[in-house]
C-alpha cells in the first residue's frame, strides 16, 4: 500500500501532466480513457487496483479537464480554412457597411475611398475570373487568333486611338491653346530619342505607343477626373499630417512584410506586360520603382540580373532614373511640394520609362523571361510585423541623415560654383554670372517645350539645371522657395528678377523634377547593380549614360503630358468682398486681386479696397 500510493500520485503530478500534454498529448488522452497509467506498462486492471488501494480514483476528474483541450485544438486544425473565411467575411461585411455609411453621409468626402476600393475590386475580380473561367475563355477566343484578324484588329485599334487623340486635342485645346505646345514637346522629345536609338529598325512601336497611352490614361484619371484627383489629393493630405519620412519608411516595410506591396507591384507589372509586350523581369523592376529607390527596385529581380539582356538592363536603369523612392517622396512633400502631383508623377513615369527605354535601346536578343512563371518576389527578412515596422523606422534615420548630408554638400558645391563663375565673370565685366543664369539660357527652350509660359521659363530652366547637374533635392528646395514667396503674396518682379512662377509652371516643374536622373546618381546606380551582379560590370558601364539621358527625358515627357491635361482647379476668388475687408497679411489671392484692381480700377473697388492694396504693394495709383 505504501509502495502504491506514491506511484499513483506521481502519475498525476503537474510535471507529468505538462510533459504528457506537450509531447504525447494523444497518448495521454488514450491512456486515461483506457484507465491505465500513461507512464507505466501496467494493464488497466492493475492500474485500477492501485487506484483503489490509494484511495478515491481521481483519473475521471483529470480526464474531464484534459479531454477538451486536445479536442478543441484538433477541431480548430480541421476547420482552420472555414474560420479564415468566416473572419474574412466578417471583415469584408464590416468594411462594406462602413463604406456605405460614409457614402450615404457624404459621397464627396468618401469619393477617394470609393475609388481605391473599386480599383482593388477590379483586380480581385480579374484574378477570380482568370482562375475559374480562364481555360474556357481561352477556348472561346482561340478561333479569333488568326494572324490576319489580329493584324487588322491592331490596325483598327491604332487608327481609332489616333483619331480619338486628334479629336480630343482639337476640342480641348480650343479653350487652352498652350496645351498644343506641350503636345509639340512630346513629339520633339520622342523624335530626338528615336534619332539616338541604338537599333532603329528593331524599335518596338507597340511598347512605345502602349506605354505612352497608359501614361496618358493615368494622367487623365489623376489630373482631369474629379475622383482620381480627389483620391490622390486625399493620399497627399494624409501623408502631410504624419512625420513624413518615418511614416513612409515604416509603412513600406510593413506593407512588404504582409505582401500587399508585392501584390500591387505584380498587378501593375501585369498590366504593363500584357499591353506593351515587355518581359516579366524588366516590368517588375519598373513597377517596383514606383515605390522604392533605384538601388532597391533591382533587388526584386536580383536572381535574374545575370541572365538579362542589355535592353532589359537598360529598362531597369531607366526606371530607376525616371522615378523617386517612396521615402524621399515624403521628404519632398515636407518641402511644401504638391503631394498629389508628386504621387501622380511617380505612377505615370513607370509606363513612360518602359516605352522610351524600348525606343532608345530596342530588344535584339532572345530573352529568357518572356513568361512571368518562375519569377518570384521576396517578402523581406523580417520575422514578424513588429520587426518590419521597427526596421522601417530605423531605416528612416539613415534616410534623414542622407537627405541632410546631400543638401549641405550640394548647396555648398553650388555656392562654390557660383562664387567661381562670379569671379570669372567680373574679369570680363559680366556681372552676376552664376550656374543658375547659365542654365536659364541653355535649358529655356526645354522648359518652353514642356508648356511653361515664356516669362516663367528662365526660373524653370534654372531648376532643371540644378536637378540634372546637382540633384533633385536642391531643385525641389529651390521650387519650394518660389512657391512660398507666391503663397505669401510677394511682388512678382523685384529688381528685374522673378520672385515666383505661376501655379501651372509649378505643377509642370514638379513633374519634370520627379526622378533620380542626375550625374551624381551614376555612381549610385553602378555601385548598386555591380554589387548584385559583378560579372556584368562592363555591361552596366556601357549603357548607364544612355539610360541617364532616357530617364531625364521620361521626366520631361511626363511634364508635357501634365501640360496637356492640366486645368486650373479651385473656386474663383471674389476680389471685391476680399479687398473690402480688413486685411492683416498678404497672400497670393490678395496679390491677384490687387493686381486686378490696379490694372482696371472700377467702381466696384472702394477706396478702402485700394488702401488695403497700397499697404502691401507699390503702384502709381497709390501716390
Amino acid at each position: 500500500m505504501e509502495d502504491d500510493t506514491p506511484r499513483g500520485r506521481e502519475s498525476i503530478s503537474l510535471a507529468s501532466v505538462a510533459n504528457g500534454l506537450d509531447n504525447r498529448g494523444a497518448e495521454l488522452l488514450e491512456s486515461l480513457e483506457e484507465g491505465r497509467d500513461p507512464g507505466s506498462n501496467s494493464s488497466p486492471s492493475e492500474v485500477g487496483n492501485s487506484w483503489s488501494k490509494a484511495g478515491p480514483e481521481p483519473s475521471s476528474g483529470w480526464r474531464r479537464r484534459l479531454q477538451p483541450a486536445p479536442r478543441v485544438r484538433h477541431f480548430c486544425r480541421e476547420h482552420a480554412q472555414m474560420f479564415r473565411w468566416i473572419c474574412i467575411g466578417l471583415l469584408c461585411t464590416a468594411y462594406t457597411a462602413f463604406l456605405l455609411a460614409a457614402c450615404i453621409l457624404n459621397f464627396q468626402r468618401a469619393l477617394a475611398l470609393f475609388v481605391l476600393t473599386c480599383v482593388v475590386l477590379v483586380f480581385l475580380a480579374h484574378s477570380l475570373l482568370k482562375r475559374l473561367l480562364g481555360p474556357t475563355l481561352l477556348r472561346c477566343v482561340k478561333p479569333l487568333g488568326h494572324p490576319c484578324l489580329k493584324l487588322w484588329f491592331k490596325r483598327g485599334l491604332a487608327l481609332a486611338a489616333l483619331l480619338g487623340l486628334v479629336l480630343w486635342l482639337a476640342l480641348d485645346t480650343s479653350q487652352r491653346p498652350e496645351q498644343l505646345v506641350s503636345f509639340g514637346g512630346i513629339c520633339v522629345f520622342i523624335g530626338l530619342l528615336f534619332a539616338l536609338s541604338k537599333h532603329h529598325r528593331a524599335v518596338s512601336w507597340r511598347a512605345v505607343f502602349w506605354g505612352l497611352g497608359l501614361q496618358f490614361v493615368l494622367g487623365l484619371v489623376v489630373i482631369r477626373t474629379e475622383p482620381g484627383f480627389i483620391a490622390f489629393q486625399w493620399l497627399g493630405d494624409q501623408i502631410q499630417v504624419l512625420p513624413i519620412i518615418v511614416f513612409f519608411s515604416c509603412a513600406m516595410s510593413v506593407l512588404y512584410y504582409v505582401g500587399l506591396m508585392q501584390w500591387v507591384i505584380m498587378k501593375i507589372s501585369w498590366l504593363m506586360q500584357i499591353t506593351m509586350g515587355t518581359t516579366a523581369t524588366e516590368t517588375l523592376s519598373v513597377a517596383g520603382n514606383i515605390f522604392v529607390s533605384q538601388t532597391e527596385a533591382p533587388l526584386l529581380i536580383r536572381p535574374y540580373l545575370a541572365d538579362m539582356t542589355l535592353s532589359e538592363i537598360h529598362v531597369v536603369m531607366t526606371g530607376g532614373y525616371a522615378t523617386i523612392a517612396g521615402s524621399l517622396l515624403g521628404a519632398y512633400i515636407s518641402f511644401g511640394i504638391d503631394a498629389a502631383s508628386l504621387i501622380a508623377a511617380s505612377v505615370m513615369a513607370a509606363p513612360c520609362a518602359l516605352a522610351l527605354s524600348k525606343l532608345v535601346y530596342p530588344e535584339v536578343e532572345e530573352s529568357k523571361f518572356r513568361s512571368e512563371e518562375g519569377v518570384k518576389l521576396t517578402y523581406g527578412d523580417a520575422q514578424n510585423l513588429l520587426e518590419a515596422a521597427s526596421s522601417g523606422a530605423a531605416l528612416s534615420v539613415k534616410v534623414v541623415t542622407n537627405i541632410a548630408a546631400n543638401l549641405i554638400a550640394f548647396l555648398a558645391v553650388l555656392d562654390f560654383i557660383n562664387a567661381a563663375l562670379s569671379w570669372l565673370g567680373n574679369m570680363v565685366d559680366i556681372q552676376g554670372l552664376s550656374f543658375q543664369l547659365i542654365c536659364s539660357y541653355i535649358l529655356r527652350p526645354v522648359a518652353f517645350l514642356m508648356g511653361v509660359a515664356w516669362e516663367d521659363c528662365s526660373v524653370v530652366a534654372e531648376l532643371l539645371g540644378m536637378k540634372l547637374f546637382l540633384n533633385e533635392f536642391v531643385a525641389y528646395q529651390g521650387l519650394s522657395e518660389y512657391k512660398q514667396r507666391r503663397l505669401a503674396g510677394t511682388e512678382e518682379w523685384v529688381a528685374s528678377k522673378k520672385q515666383w512662377i505661376s501655379v501651372r509652371a509649378e505643377i509642370l516643374t514638379t513633374f519634370a523634377l520627379c526622378g533620380f536622373a542626375n550625374f551624381s546618381s551614376i555612381g549610385i546606380m553602378l555601385g548598386g547593380l555591380t554589387s548584385m551582379a559583378p560579372q556584368r560590370k562592363s555591361d552596366f558601364s556601357q549603357i548607364v549614360l544612355r539610360a541617364l539621358c532616357t530617364g531625364a527625358c521620361v521626366s520631361l515627357v511626363n511634364a508635357c503630358v501634365a501640360g496637356i491635361l492640366y486645368m486650373p482647379r479651385g473656386p474663383a476668388v471674389d476680389c471685391v468682398s476680399l479687398l473690402n475687408t480688413t486685411l492683416n497679411s498678404s497672400s497670393f489671392e490678395v496679390y491677384q486681386c490687387c493686381h486686378q484692381a490696379f490694372q482696371s480700377p472700377s467702381p466696384e473697388f472702394s477706396l478702402e479696397a485700394l488702401d488695403n492694396c497700397c499697404r502691401f504693394y507699390n503702384h502709381t495709383i497709390c501716390a
